[in-house]
């Protein structure tokens, strides 16, 4: 019973229901004689069952992630904590505004990492939105719910995306005298935050949370069929090569 709530409960919910009706209107189709229509639903529902599934977003997520490694001994005068979401005037334990689910991973490594090392935490998030809070206050609540000081904590809320959390950090950094800084952030976007760094001349030690990885492929047959957490994983790591592309292009 168990195996078959596996096989069949992906095909009952979003994205697996959608790719199913495609597969089967695809066929359906075909054997009605429509076949350029029946062809293309059937491809079009096959393509995202491979978007969906875990090898794949795994593969995709291990090109982004694969090179870095937490490090040992790791030495510094300050974190950079970079910004990653946050959904903005729901009630929370300490105030209004929580963190993304991504940005909550990066907040868990930063202080943990700020109680081993007892350095500043410059926290970099501004708004997307005109009337959205800022990430960086946001998180600079759960930082303090966590038990760092408030006195521990730096706030950058201007940059909108990972190139301006370079460009205004190292301004920070540049106006505190802090030479060895320490970059917090998701794994997967970790290649992009460093060539951000490297485009304005700022030298910082990576420090990857939030991987999504595997490193030992271990795959169930269940792990072929489409879920929406793959789904989700997929379209982080495009997100993250587009954002790649985009900056090596835009930031030359």
């Amino acid at each position: 019973m168990f195996l078959f709530k596996k096989l069949v409960a992906p095909f009952m919910l979003p994205p697996g229901l959608f790719i199913l009706v495609l597969l089967l209107s695809g066929v359906f189709l075909i054997f009605r004689h429509h076949r350029k229509i029946g062809i293309f639903n059937f491809f079009v529902g096959l393509f995202f069952w491979i978007l969906c599934s875990a090898p794949f977003s795994n593969f995709l997520m291990e090109g982004l992630e694969s090179e870095f490694q937490i490090p040992n001994n790791v030495k510094g005068d300050v974190i950079v904590l970079l910004g990653g979401g946050s959904i903005d005037k729901v009630p929370d334990f300490s105030g209004y505004g929580i963190p993304t689910d991504r940005m909550i991973g990066r907040i868990v490594t930063a202080v943990r990492l700020q109680k081993y090392l007892s350095i500043p935490i410059i926290v970099s998030s501004g708004r997307v939105h005109k009337n959205s809070s800022a990430g960086a206050l946001i998180a600079k609540r759960f930082l303090i719910d966590l038990g760092v000081e408030e006195g521990q904590i730096i706030i950058e809320d201007k940059s909108r995306d990972t190139y301006e959390n370079a460009k205004y950090t190292r301004e920070i950094c540049l106006r505190n005298g802090y030479k060895n800084p320490i970059l917090v952030t998701s794994a997967s976007h970790l290649k992009r935050s460093l060539l951000s760094f490297k485009k304005i001349g700022m030298d910082i030690v990576p420090y990857p949370a939030n991987f999504r990885s595997k490193r030992t492929k271990n795959y169930q047959l269940y792990s072929y069929l489409p879920h929406s957490s793959s789904l989700v994983t997929t379209s982080i790591a495009l997100h993250e090569y587009l954002g790649i592309l985009f900056y090596n292009l835009a930031y030359l």
